[in-house]
Order: C-alpha cells, then structure tokens, then sequence
C-alpha cells in the first residue's frame, strides 16, 4: 500500500541515525512492516536528500538521448551522468 508520512519519517530518521545497509535488516531494525525492497525503493526513488524532482530540462533530455544512443538501456549507468535523477525516473522517461 501507499507509504504514510510516519513511515518515511521512520525511515528518514533512521537512515539519518545508523546509515544505509542491508535493507532487509533495516526494515525490521526500524520497526517498519515493509519489505526491505520497499524500503529501498522508496529511499532511493522518493526521500534520498539529492533526489530532484520536476520535469526533464532538455540539456537532461538531450544527455539521455546521448547516453542511450551509446549504452542502451543502462538506466543506473546514464543515471550516475545526471546528478539527482533516479534510474526509474529515466527509465520511465525514456518510456
């Protein structure tokens, strides 16, 4: 189900206190009822404190046009070139 803003507290809180690690740990040490995919997933996608939001400015756009064009879909690869982005926002983007 959708994540309450006490869970991403909790998490947020945390991560803030012992770190990232093993997320299958974290999510049980945290007292989360949450896979620790889930907890991961919305970390990196969602409340990581460098995740950018917003619309894809077309120097991103033509970046990721580059970067397709030479490594295909190596989203995680063309992610790390577009500091704040997610590999599942690009990938959707692309999309």
């Amino acid at each position: 189900g959708a994540w309450t803003l006490e869970e991403d507290l909790i998490l947020i809180n945390y991560i803030a206190n012992h770190g990232e690690g093993v997320w299958n740990s974290l999510a049980k040490s945290a007292g989360l009822k949450r896979t620790g995919k889930s907890c991961r997933l919305r970390w990196l996608n969602y409340l990581r404190p460098d995740v950018r939001r917003g619309n894809i400015t077309d120097e991103e756009q033509q970046l990721i046009m580059e970067l397709h064009a030479k490594w295909g879909n190596r989203w995680s690869k063309i992610a790390k070139h577009l500091p704040g982005r997610t590999d599942n926002e690009i990938k959707n983007y692309w999309h």
